[in-house]
């Protein structure tokens, strides 16, 4: 009989948490992209080479161009990208859908700067996030083919 009380009170301690425990339900955020911090700003020199330029050229170099990829359902919820380009040059990539789960959230900066580092989507799945990582890989792949038509 003495046993049987610690036994009891130890169990339910122990089951407290599985009780408490709620899984993601999948649910999606929408995030805000910002520009790459490697934008080099123009020195006096390089500001007197581009205005001896002709104006198509330096319009041409300077024009940015976004493009949405497409929106990738997964099990764990939507992934879209949204990718900058300035001239051939992707620029930025800024998440629109992503889902709400850790995983993810820890994923999604390294993506983006292997993005940058690449300049395409042949990258590297980031571990733990495989799943996020094949849809961020589509999408991309899909505004890189929307920016070419």
């Amino acid at each position: 009989m003495k046993r049987v009380i610690p036994v009891l009170v130890l169990s339910v301690a122990g089951l407290i948490p599985v009780w408490r425990y709620e899984p993601s339900i999948g649910t999606t955020t929408t995030t805000t992209t910002t520009e790459a911090a490697s934008t080099p700003t123009p020195t006096p020199s390089s500001t007197a080479t581009s205005s001896s330029a002709s104006p198509s050229e330096s319009s041409a170099a300077s024009a940015k161009k976004v493009v949405q990829g497409t929106a990738i359902n997964t099990s764990k919820g939507t992934v879209q990208v949204q990718v900058t380009f300035e001239g051939d040059r992707i620029s930025a990539v800024g998440m629109l859908q992503q889902p709400d789960h850790p995983q993810t959230t820890a994923a999604v900066p390294v993506l983006i700067e292997e993005t940058l580092k690449a300049q395409s989507s042949k990258i590297d799945t980031v571990s733990g996030a495989t799943i996020t990582s094949d849809a961020y890989v589509q999408s991309l792949q899909a505004a890189i083919d929307a920016k070419g038509a």
